[in-house]
Parts: C-alpha cells; structure tokens; sequence
C-alpha cells in the first residue's frame, strides 16, 4: 500500500505521524512519501519536500508566496499522476491541500482530509468545496461533522491526538528536572509560534514582556520551546535587541516538556493553546496579524467567532484571556502573566473549566482515523 501526505507545519506534522503510526500497525509493509516533517521522516516517511516550505501564516503573506507555492503545487501533482498512490491524505494545509486534493480525486486517486477546515469560524461556505475535494474528512472536534450533513462526504470525529499523546508527558517535577529548573523556581514558559511570521510579530512584545517581569518577578525564570532553527534565531535576535538575550531558555523543539514544568505560558495563538490546555498549565494567549490581514478579517466582517483561541472556543467563553493585536502588548501581556504567577485561584478556576474539554477529546485518534482510512480503500 503506497499513501501520500502533504503537512504542513509542525502541528499537522505531529497528526500526520500519529495516523502513519496507526496505519502501519495494519499494514506493515505501508510505504509512505509527501511534504513532511521531523515526526513523519522519523516513521520512515519520505520525503519530497520539507514541511517549512508550506509554513506562511496570513493572508496578506500567502500571497507574497503564491507563485512559490502553485509551483510545489504542480510539482506534486505531476508527481502523483505519474505514480499515483492508494490514497492521498492532506493533512491541514486546506489552502495548499484542497486544491491538490480535488485534482488528485478527479484522477481516480482517494483522497482524505484530516483537520476540518474551520468553516464554523469563517466563509461557511468552504464546505462545499471540501466535499467536492476529499471522500474523506476526518475531524479534530466534536461539533465539526454536522457541518458537512447533507453533502456527499463521510465527516468523522476521531478526537484529538494530543489529548491522547500527553497523558506520556512526565509529571511537572521530573519535566522540571529534565530542563534543569529547581522545583521552587517560579517559571513562565514563553511560546512564539512555528511560523517565521507570527514569531516576527509577536516576538519584540514578548522580549519587552520578560524586561518587565524581571522587574516586577525577581528570580523568575523564563523558557522557550523553538520549533525550528529559524524560530530558535527570529527570537534569539529580538530576546538580544531588547537586552535580555541571558534571561531566557531555549530549548530546540521539547514544546510539551517545557509547558508542563511551566508554572503559567503565554502562547501564541494555535495548536499551541490546545495542548498547553491539555497539558493544565494556565495560560494567557497573544496573537499579531498584519494589518492587512487584520483588516480582512475583521473589517470584512470575515471572522464569524467570538474568540480565537482553540479552548475558548470549545467553552463558548474566554476562560483563558485573549490579548490579539494592540492588546498584545508588553504591559498588558506581562500584567496578564503576573496574574496567573502569582494569584493560585486564577490558575486553578482555569484549569477546572478546560479539564471536561480536555475529556471530551480524548479518543484513540490515530486507530480511529486509520480504520477510517481503510475502510475508504477497501471500498473502492
């Protein structure tokens, strides 16, 4: 059996290698090969094109890379006419995947979609096309599949592979350990994103935020999961113009580690919020668009959801407290952190309202999405 798989960062990576895993378990022999990243090469993926290549957050930004994109695009698709696999899996990406997708199906390949686009947030619509693009969808929430009711595509809820996956994340003290903190240290565990661009905005914020709660904390100690070397140097370089390139830790990838030895995180907004909620350790979550991309969101009425974060929108509520755009800034984002470092009953009303959410999407995720996966191929 020969699957193709598009990723497209490092979240989409780390599903993609939790359903290869499972379907490997089936089909021993499975070979796979796709745009990939650390998690599936591990697996014995190969690859033909790094995942960093798909990394572009924003609207405005995508289109700065679109001819570099359509390029890949059309390189891929060659590639899998000529050798078509048994079936093609997507893997987030719905901008890049949904096209690739449809051209695919259109030449007998069958193809599935892991991670709804969220048409629940913006452009409703969108169902429409990813019927036409995937046989399959597989669904990261519980509340996704009715989106697709009545449309000739099977919408599955397979639960989120991180709840799953963090239950082998040691305790907080042995994480503390592994990092080399003291078990009385009080730490802030700061995460800049995966993308060059987010990290590049949000990042001078973040490095003014560690100067003022260095004042206000003394002693506190701040650490850093880099997903890649060019998020470990993007922030490095701004940790250095604001003079605090000694006061924090950073760490090449150990993301899980780190916000589990954290007494409280600030997080860009992302997968990083769901599994910093997964993991209990309370948060508050910062996020910076372009203006550009800004305006066509919200000034277009684009955004259909009150709130950003993955948590939040699972509660209907702000239970984790957003600070997006301006708002975003030191003083509001160190301020937030000195709640959460030093009032416990803040922390601990977070963590109560996450944990049912935390339960709900706790499902073997990559047994179900496999058994999925072939039962589409054998019915073909």
């Amino acid at each position: 059996m020969r699957v193709a798989i598009v990723a497209g960062e490092t979240s989409g990576d780390l599903l993609a290698a939790d359903l290869l895993r499972a379907l490997k378990a089936r089909v021993p022999d499975l070979k796979a090969e796709g745009v990939t990243g650390p998690a599936l090469r591990a697996l014995g993926c190969d690859s033909l094109e790094d995942m960093q290549a798909l990394s572009v957050m924003g609207i405005a930004e995508v289109a700065g890379e679109l001819p570099r994109l359509l390029a890949l695009r059309k390189r891929l698709l060659q590639h899998w006419r000529t050798n078509p696999p048994d079936v093609f899996i997507g893997v987030d990406a719905p901008d890049f995947n949904l096209g690739l997708e449809t051209r695919l199906r259109a030449h007998g390949v069958r193809t599935v979609h892991y991670v709804s686009p969220t048409v629940w947030a913006w452009r409703p619509g969108r169902v429409h096309k990813i019927a036409r693009a995937a046989d399959l969808l597989l669904c990261l929430f519980p509340f996704e599949p009715a989106c697709y009711d009545g449309l000739p595509i099977k919408a599955v809820f397979v639960g989120h592979p991180f709840a799953d996956q963090i239950k082998a994340v040691p305790d907080k003290a042995t994480c503390r350990a592994a990092l080399g903190l003291d078990a009385d240290d009080k730490v802030l565990a700061l995460l800049p994103g995966s993308r060059g661009g987010e990290v590049g905005l949000l990042a001078p914020q973040l490095a003014r935020s560690v100067a003022r709660l260095r004042r206000r904390l003394p002693g506190i100690r701040f650490i850093t999961p880099a997903a890649n070397a060019k998020v470990r140097g993007l922030f490095e370089s701004q940790l250095a113009a604001h003079g605090q390139q000694d006061a924090v830790r950073i760490f090449d990838g150990r993301m899980r580690e780190v916000v589990r030895a954290a007494d409280a995180a600030i997080v860009t907004s992302g997968t990083a919020t769901l599994e910093t909620m997964l993991l209990g350790t309370p948060f508050v979550v910062a996020y910076k668009a372009s203006p550009i991309t800004e305006w066509l969101l919200r000034g277009l009425g684009m955004l259909k959801i009150q709130h950003v974060a993955l948590p939040n929108i699972l509660a209907g509520d702000e239970v984790a407290r957003e600070l997006l755009q301006d708002d975003a800034s030191a003083e509001n984002l160190s301020a937030a952190a000195t709640q959460l470092l030093t009032r416990p009953r803040w922390a601990q009303l977070q963590r109560a309202q996450f944990a049912p959410l935390a339960q709900q999407l706790d499902q073997p995720s990559g047994d179900i999405a496999a058994d999925a996966v072939l039962a589409l191929c054998a019915a073909a």
